[in-house]
């Protein structure tokens, strides 16, 4: 009986593993009508393959009047690619197509939606500066903040 015992906890232990290498290697964040985002800054842990932004939009307002996403750069592309996403379109979630300058971005929502991107830590240069920002027209000058790959 205590064989067997052993043998679950190992088991259950192996299975277990990659749940607990992935903890931390995700986020929750929140917008809202006010356009603002609930935090400012972002640190991934290296030792996350990747990693998954969950934004969520706590406020009431439609998406056409105050959508909000979240979009991914390095800082020195945050404005030009805000730039870009306008011109993108709603359809687009205002985000050029195949804009090789956004890591990642989620699509745009509305008062009580969720959406989430999930990207390859991989893209991340320990020592570079990395922005997010929403890039719903007139937003990314207020709602945006940085991220860091953690050491």
């Amino acid at each position: 009986m205590k064989a067997r015992t052993k043998l679950a906890l190992l088991l259950g232990t192996l299975v277990a593993a990659p749940a607990m290498a992935a903890a931390g290697c995700d986020i929750a964040i929140e917008a809202n009508d006010a356009m603002q985002f609930n935090k400012s800054s972002i640190a991934v842990p290296a030792s996350c393959k990747q990693f998954t932004v969950n934004l969520k939009h706590t406020g009431k307002m439609a998406k056409v009047a105050m959508g909000h996403n979240w979009v991914l750069t390095k800082a020195a592309d945050l404005q030009a690619t805000a730039t870009d996403g306008i011109s993108a379109g709603a359809d687009k979630d205002y985000v050029k197509p195949g804009d090789s300058r956004v890591i990642a971005y989620t699509k745009v929502i509305g008062g009580g939606e969720s959406a989430s991107a999930t990207f390859d830590v991989a893209k991340l240069k320990s020592g570079e500066s990395y922005a997010w920002f929403c890039s719903f027209p007139g937003h990314s000058g207020i709602m945006k903040g940085t991220l860091a790959l953690a050491k």
